[in-house]
């Protein structure tokens, strides 16, 4: 069985209940959750051997998203502890025509305060087939930045395949550097990298060739090629660069699809219309688990491994959390056309 290793900041997610705005809650629901440990849960899922890679406080909250991850199947005995807190970040979810909103309160947590030679790479890797890490982990702080490059040094060094999700988040990089100096000699290590076009452009500059991008219903999927040749040849060791395609109609009703370029040929999936989104946080992490599941599963089979991780992410939106708790056999059946959602008897 082939085994893969994440590496990010897991936090405690507090969210009004009942779509309600902050000044209107009186208690939060709590959720443990982040990228890297989103597609943890993912692959774990799905029946992949995974280790999630982190820093916790030796303290309750850090015990209790310790347990999250044990509970979901996911390995964690690579798991460091120590630090100050767990990382906090407040969700208001929107509805229709008002957007959600996101509080991050994360500085001095755990996993910002981490430095190289916390971790021991290669027992982490040994055995390893591949490595998952997002734009959100160096965005935290100088020292997980250079805790990643040092992972992304050694996984090189030992020969496992590398992905990214480039996850451009504004409201991160706080700590006087800024992304497009630090993203750029990590991304290089990198075999596959998903994004979008405004990870793309944030990040390194990169814009849809002939294309007005907006944020409304219509997406030309094939003019996402130019983002994925300008990735691919920025970094030369990316085999495969992924576009993820929202059309936002609202909060409530979004498209979604994606793109894979290989180098020669440009694969994509079909368009769902997700009308009645549940919770799309995480959504593009449930694409990245779905396609490190598909590209492990299917192998060559790019277009396979694609309609995989689109299919996986569409279920997402429809299962409240962070998290997606989509089963392999829900996904090959919306994979394979059924998106009737009849009751299983």
């Amino acid at each position: 069985m082939k085994k893969v290793v994440t590496f990010g900041e897991i936090m405690l997610r507090l969210t009004p209940s009942g779509f309600r705005r902050f000044s209107q809650a009186d208690s939060f629901e709590v959720i443990y959750g982040g990228g890297e440990s989103n597609v943890a849960v993912s692959l774990a899922n799905y029946g992949i051997d995974v280790d999630f890679v982190t820093r916790l406080p030796e303290n309750d909250l850090g015990d209790c998203a310790l347990m999250e991850m044990r509970k979901r199947n996911v390995g964690t005995s690579r798991i460091a502890r120590g630090g100050e807190r767990l990382g906090i970040y407040f969700l208001e979810m929107g509805a229709i025509s008002r957007g959600s909103k996101v509080v991050y309160d994360r500085a001095h947590s755990a996993m910002a305060d981490i430095k190289p030679g916390m971790i021991d790479w290669e027992q982490v890797f040994d055995g390893a087939d591949w490595f998952h890490w997002t734009g959100i982990t160096p965005a935290i702080s100088q020292g997980a930045a250079d805790a990643t490059l040092e992972a992304l040094e050694v996984a090189s060094k030992m020969g496992v395949t590398i992905s990214t999700d480039l996850n451009y988040r504004k409201n991160l990089w706080t700590y006087g550097k800024k992304s497009h100096e630090i993203m750029p000699d990590l991304v290089a290590h990198c075999d596959v990298i998903l994004g979008n076009e405004e990870d793309a452009e944030k990040h390194f500059g990169i814009h849809p060739e002939g294309v007005d991008v907006t944020h409304g219903e219509t997406i030309d999927a094939g003019s996402y090629i130019s983002v994925c040749q300008q990735l691919m040849k920025k970094f030369p060791k990316c085999s495969k660069a992924i576009i993820t395609l929202r059309g936002s109609i609202s909060a409530s009703h979004n498209t979604w699809a994606g793109v894979l370029y290989d180098g020669v040929e440009l694969f994509q999936s079909r368009t769902y219309q997700i009308t009645h989104i549940v919770d799309r946080v995480g959504g593009g992490d449930s694409f990245m688990g779905g396609l490190i599941y598909g590209l492990l599963e299917y192998g060559e089979n790019s277009q396979q491994a694609l309609d995989f991780a689109v299919a996986a992410s569409a279920l997402k939106h429809t299962i409240y959390g962070d998290a997606n708790l989509a089963t392999l056999d829900e996904v090959k059946k919306l994979m394979e056309g059924d998106a009737s959602g009849r009751v299983s008897r």
